[in-house]
């Protein structure tokens, strides 16, 4: 049974990221996003939280591993000297001083006080800005972390006469990490004017098509309503991403400094403190509101104090950000592939509101998970307007004991996590119906199963359930997966309303007259379709097992099954305590697995995928197996131009099971050296980390897939 406190179901952590992966689409690549950034940044946040409570469930694939959202392709890619990473959240004053014991305990500092940086976390856009011999060259956004976009021109646009550091001792490479922003009043403004610009236009084409009128000519439509933002942050980020970099010039932003990547030319500050002070020499603008704390207490009073002034802040924040003073004690402490483990982000305490549940519908997710939903009557929460909250489960609702009609109390946790805090039952109507929880699913009719001891509930239909159906292809298709160019979502929508898709295998029975059937679908486009169906059946085993959408199998575990049991007929013959001998696949990813593959629908859709011609390299003889996976377990990192795209070699080492990181350390087992190679192959050779040719590189996995990179 669940307890008092609510569990974290693995739903709603999937369909979480089924969403972020959508809405990062729509922003990064298609430049039309259909949802604010505030209600953005609810979801990333409320995926973070999740996470980072039940890492059980995390996965390396997942919106929240990755740092940021996609590189959009209209600005070039550049890549981090040192990563972006985000931040971890805390809610609490008890979290806090469970950081700084770790952070004590770690530094060998038992007794005494740690010094803290304290400082408010602006809600703003993440960039670093390159300076070299004192002139800006670079600045990027913070992109995926790793790799973010070029907006150097949008910078010195917005900087103008100021992208240059001043005094004579400057470094001779400095990249400094800043948060663009815009003050509430300057946001403000900036809509009012944007609102007036739009009147002036429409009154000016009300006026020509009266004119129109009077001539008996035809009329031209109207111009649209004005394009505002939502609020400063959206403001900020929109208004930096323009690719005319005169528009952002026009646009009030201002950036704060708030850190150092790369560092190199002068001598090295000892303490976080004394980095700021650089800047500040530098003549790069510090937020004045930064200040050295000590311990625990000393963080508390800082975020009670920022607390008290927050509606007076000129700008907006979500919290206050501590960071270990001394540099070297952070690299103690070091970090985790998305956050450093010597900083925290303390947030702001939620703010709740009163509204009504107008419907509780149930969600059906590309992995079968259900999930109930109460919708409800639009609320302003915390800064953005609330229409749904996860119910989570069944117990949940029974233990709120919520009901379609009631009065709720609503509430986004650290605010961003919309939730049901409680139900005033003393306004219920009598008719009031409590809800139950169907036996069958509501879409395909299959038998709901329930997992975890009966809370997390799933539509046993598999493949074949029609809710899966349309993510289910457009996973399989996806880039980590089979990787068939020119099948969008339009496209997978159109050929599951028309049936001609009813599972992934019935992708490559698709005929050229059914394709040319469809609307906007030309005969060049049908037969580019079919030529990248035909190359996406040379894939590799990871791919697959990806592809498949097995519950609970990212990239990585694909890559760990592929790794250990060689061959997909192992892997359909294993149990799930065999399955659990494999590194990082616990009881709950066995169970997973082995009931996939003993549900007949998948069995079936598998088969007819293999018998389409399906196929992917077969392993090595036992005598080189070992050498195929001397990576499986090691830590590489990549440096120099290679002969073949960088991600195709991460994919193959991550195939291998090796982790793929971005700057060397101790840590990092083999560094794979390709032309022009240059301090990162320096730090390797001075760690004494063994370093591969290329040549030697590709010897030891082989030669890339056609279809990878």
């Amino acid at each position: 049974m669940a307890s008092a406190a609510r569990p974290a179901p693995r739903a709603r952590i999937l369909k979480l990221r089924e969403q972020l992966e959508y809405h990062n689409y729509r922003y990064y690549e298609l430049a039309q996003p259909v949802i604010a950034d505030a209600e953005y940044d609810a979801l990333l946040r409320e995926l973070e939280s999740l996470e980072q409570a039940h890492p059980e469930f995390a996965s390396p694939d997942s919106p929240a591993q990755k740092v940021g959202g996609f590189v959009n392709q209209s600005f070039a890619p550049v890549t981090h000297a040192t990563a972006m990473l985000s931040l971890a959240n805390a809610f609490s004053a008890d979290e806090v001083r469970a950081f700084d014991k770790r952070a004590r305990e770690a530094g060998e500092v038992a007794d005494g006080e740690i010094e803290y940086v304290a400082e408010l976390k602006l809600d703003g856009l993440a960039v670093s800005l390159r300076f070299e011999h004192g002139w800006l060259t670079c600045a990027a956004t913070r992109g995926d972390g790793r790799t973010g976009e070029n907006i150097t021109h949008n910078i010195r646009a917005l900087l103008g006469d100021k992208t240059f550091l001043r005094g004579k001792d400057v470094p001779a490479v400095l990249e400094a990490r800043a948060e663009v922003y815009m003050t509430q009043a300057d946001f403000r403004r900036l809509n009012a004017q944007l609102q007036a610009e739009f009147n002036r236009a429409n009154a000016a084409i009300r006026a020509e098509n009266k004119i129109r009128r009077a001539a008996d000519k035809k009329e031209k439509p109207e111009k649209k309503q004005a394009k505002v933002f939502v609020n400063a942050r959206n403001a900020a980020t929109g208004s930096l991403r323009q690719k005319d970099p005169l528009v952002t010039q026009s646009r009030p932003l201002k950036f704060c400094c708030y850190a150092a990547g790369e560092l190199t030319g002068a001598p090295r500050p000892q303490t976080h403190w004394e980095i700021l002070e650089k800047l500040r020499v530098y003549g790069l603008p510090v937020s004045e509101f930064a200040r050295r704390v000590r311990g625990a207490a000393g963080c508390l009073a800082y975020y009670d104090e920022m607390l008290a002034r927050r509606d007076q802040l000129p700008f907006a924040v979500d919290g206050v950000v501590y960071k270990v003073a001394d540099l070297g004690r952070q690299k103690i402490l070091g970090a985790t592939g998305r956050a450093p483990r010597w900083a925290l982000a303390h947030k702001f305490p939620a703010e709740e509101a009163t509204t009504v549940v107008q419907n509780i519908e149930l969600q059906v997710g590309r992995t079968g998970a259900i999930t109930p939903v109460a919708r409800l009557a639009p609320v302003f929460v915390g800064g953005v307007t609330v229409s749904n909250a996860t119910l989570h489960n069944r117990d949940e609702i029974a233990r709120l004991d919520v009901r379609v009609g009631d009065t709720i109390l609503v509430r986004r946790a650290g605010d961003v996590i919309p939730e049901v805090l409680s139900v005033d039952k003393t306004r219920r109507r009598k008719n009031a119906v409590k809800f139950k929880f169907p036996s069958r699913c509501p879409v395909c009719a299959a038998r709901i199963v329930y997992a975890d001891d009966g809370v997390i509930a799933r539509c046993s239909g598999g493949l074949h359930c029609a809710a899966q159906r349309k993510q289910n292809i457009k996973h399989f298709a996806s880039r980590g997966a089979l990787d068939i160019n020119g099948l969008g979502d339009k496209l997978v929508e159109q050929l599951a309303d028309a049936n001609l898709v009813r599972t992934v295998a019935d992708l490559y029975e698709i005929s050229d007259a059914q394709l040319r059937g469809l609307e906007r679908m030309a005969e060049k486009k049908a037969a580019n379709l079919r030529a990248a169906l035909e190359h996406s059946k040379n894939t590799t085993l990871p791919r697959f097992l990806f592809g498949l959408g097995i519950p609970l199998v990212g990239e990585s575990t694909a890559a760990a099954l592929a790794a250990h049991l060689q061959t997909l007929d192992n892997l359909r013959a294993a149990t799930a305590e065999s399955l659990q001998g494999i590194p990082d696949i616990g009881p709950a990813v066995a169970r997973s697995i082995v009931a996939f593959f003993a549900a007949p629908n998948n069995a079936r859709v598998i088969d007819k995928l293999l018998a389409a011609g399906v196929h992917w390299p077969q392993p090595m003889q036992t005598s080189s197996a070992a050498t195929a996976h001397i990576f499986h377990g090691k830590t590489v990192v990549l440096t120099g131009a290679l002969s073949i795209p960088r991600a195709a070699a991460k994919k193959m080492l991550q195939d291998c099971g090796a982790k793929v990181t971005g700057s060397v350390s101790r840590n990092t087992d083999y560094v794979v050296v390709g032309e022009n190679a240059g301090s990162k192959a320096t730090k390797a050779a001075a760690l004494k980390i063994p370093m591969l040719t290329e040549t030697e590189f590709l010897t030891l996995v082989g030669p890339p897939p056609a279809n990878l990179g």
